[in-house]
C-alpha cells in the first residue's frame, strides 16, 4: 500500500491538493508514520473557489499551511467512526463540524468517497475545500 501522498497522487483527482501540499512543505509530514485522517478536496473542489484563490494561496505559505492542516486529523478515523462524531480537532488546531444525518458532511463539504486506505492513515474525499474560521 502507498502512503497518503502517493495514494493521492496515484488517484489523479488531487493534483491541486498535492501541488499545494508540496508548496507548503508538508510532504514529509504526510509521508511520515502518522496515522493521519485527511479530508481531501478534489481538483473539482478547488475549482469551486473564486478565481485566483489557489494562486494567491500558493504565494501565502503560512495561510496555505493553515488551510491544509485544517483538512487533517491525527489518527486513523474510518467512516464508521467519523459518523459517530459531532466535531473533530484538526492538526491546524480548530474543530471541523461533522453531520452524519444525511450522508456525511464535514462543515459544508460532502464526503464523496470514504475510507480510501493508505499505509499511514485514511483519506475521505470531499467536494469542497474547508476554510478555517
Amino acid at each position: 500500500m502507498a502512503n497518503i501522498i502517493d495514494t493521492a497522487t496515484n488517484n489523479g483527482s488531487f493534483n491541486t491538493l498535492v501541488a499545494a501540499i508540496k508548496a507548503a512543505g508538508l510532504v514529509d509530514t504526510l509521508q511520515g508514520p502518522g496515522p493521519f485522517t485527511v479530508f481531501a478536496p478534489t481538483d473539482a473542489a478547488f475549482n469551486k473557489l473564486p478565481p485566483g484563490t489557489v494562486d494567491a494561496l500558493l504565494q501565502d505559505i503560512p495561510k496555505l499551511k493553515k488551510i491544509l492542516t485544517y483538512h487533517v486529523v491525527s489518527g486513523k478515523v474510518l467512516a464508521a467512526d467519523v459518523a459517530k462524531l459531532k466535531t473533530a480537532k484538526t492538526v491546524e488546531g480548530s474543530d471541523v463540524k461533522i453531520d452524519a444525518s444525511n450522508g456525511v458532511k464535514i462543515n459544508d463539504a460532502k464526503v464523496a468517497t470514504a475510507d480510501v486506505a493508505a499505509d499511514n492513515g485514511v483519506i475521505h474525499v470531499i467536494d469542497t475545500v474547508l476554510i478555517p474560521a
